[in-house]
């Protein structure tokens, strides 16, 4: 193989990022992936929890499962099987209409189609990311992504201006990485100078997000008034989906464990009121309350759990797909690629199939030399 395609670089280890990754690495490139958090996921991540008597919780409090229809993807899932790295929730579903106060539209008991990370939702962004041939660095943060004409490369520089390394192409797998539109959360310019690549920028220009705050509950015993482990909900401006995180395959049954996810519009309501900064304590406690006392106000007989804390996604959830024909951004002549779940479809099996486009688009770089 030619040295032109020797280092790769993909920023972001959210499922596009990590499935770009371990796919670049399969074909023979070295990669090195970078994450400023200190594990992997993106919205697939994996939240650890101390309650007040000390006991561990664990959340799977972004993406509960995920669908898949592509035959590429359920390729992938057979393989992720396989490895124990994720299996069905075959548990019942339903709708909850809050004029009526009652459940309809349940499933049939074990219907099957919904997919999770075992025994996390991020287990297979972890097993991506430590595919042989992948270099992970978590928790830390590319400021800067510069092209370098007389070498013909990128030079990355980390937010303090320290040399990350120099690569032959480059990944980014996050919408923050490219969009200016998030400088008001980060209170930095995105990594990637867009006028780099022109033709793209108009699009990633304002990549159009839907904010949500998650809602994680522990109880002590099973919510036995709940005839199912996962609805969503009609008719109700602050919540729109719950569902119980301990009934997925692999988690732990100490105690169970409940997400609820809020409305679009009450997420836009808070952000607002108190700015898309990171909101403060006091601010989501207040969250909490209130995503709380709506499900209190649905007539179900909740008792108060021991454990509630809320948590915003800002940006992670897309609300548009700007790239469907070709699943990903791509400049051959400077080799960036562009990928996520905002370019294919606003779910995880569009982000795999983005980051797995962009892993082809070097791939054919390869088989032309």
């Amino acid at each position: 193989m030619s040295s032109v395609l020797s280092k790769v670089a993909v920023v972001g280890s959210g499922i596009s990022g990590a499935a770009c990754a371990c796919s670049l690495a399969r074909n023979g490139v070295s990669v090195t992936l970078f994450e400023s958090a200190r594990g992997p996921g993106g919205r697939m991540s994996q939240r650890r929890e101390i309650a007040e008597d000390g006991k561990e919780l664990l959340f799977d409090h972004g993406a509960p499962y995920f669908t898949v229809s592509s035959p590429d993807v359920l390729s992938l899932v057979r393989e992720w099987e396989s490895k124990n790295l994720c299996a069905e929730w075959k548990e019942s579903f339903g709708i909850f209409d809050c004029f009526s106060n009652q459940f309809s539209s349940i499933e049939q008991e074990g219907a099957s189609g919904r997919y999770v990370g075992t025994p996390g939702m991020n287990s297979i962004c972890k097993a991506l990311c430590h595919e042989p041939g992948v270099e992970s660095k978590f928790g830390v943060s590319v400021g800067r992504m510069e092209w370098l004409e007389k070498d013909n490369s990128w030079l990355l520089l980390g937010i303090n201006g320290q040399s990350l390394g120099q690569f032959e192409g480059i990944v980014a797998s996050d919408k923050n990485i490219v969009s200016p539109r998030f400088t008001s959360v980060t209170g930095r310019m995105p990594p990637l100078d867009l006028s780099l690549v022109p033709e793209f920028a108009i699009k990633l220009q304002n990549i159009p997000v839907i904010p949500c705050f998650a809602l994680m509950l522990a109880f002590e015993q099973p919510l036995s008034m709940i005839p199912i482990k996962g609805f969503s909900i009609k008719n109700s401006k602050v919540l729109s989906w719950a569902y119980c995180d301990s009934s997925k395959p692999g988690r732990s049954s100490s105690n169970e464990q409940w997400i609820l996810h809020s409305t679009k519009e009450y997420a836009e309501r808070v952000i607002a009121e108190y700015g898309l900064q990171k909101p403060s304590d006091a601010t989501l406690k207040k969250v909490a309350e209130e995503l709380y006392q709506e499900l209190q106000s649905m007539g179900l007989s909740i008792p108060r759990p021991f454990f509630m804390k809320a948590h915003r996604w800002g940006s992670a959830f897309p609300g548009a797909s700007i790239a469907r024909e070709e699943k990903c951004f791509w400049d051959g002549s400077k080799r960036v690629a562009i990928c996520g779940d905002f370019c294919v479809s606003p779910n995880i099996e569009g982000a795999i199939l983005s980051g797995l486009a962009a892993a082809s688009k070097f791939q054919k770089i390869v088989s032309y030399l």
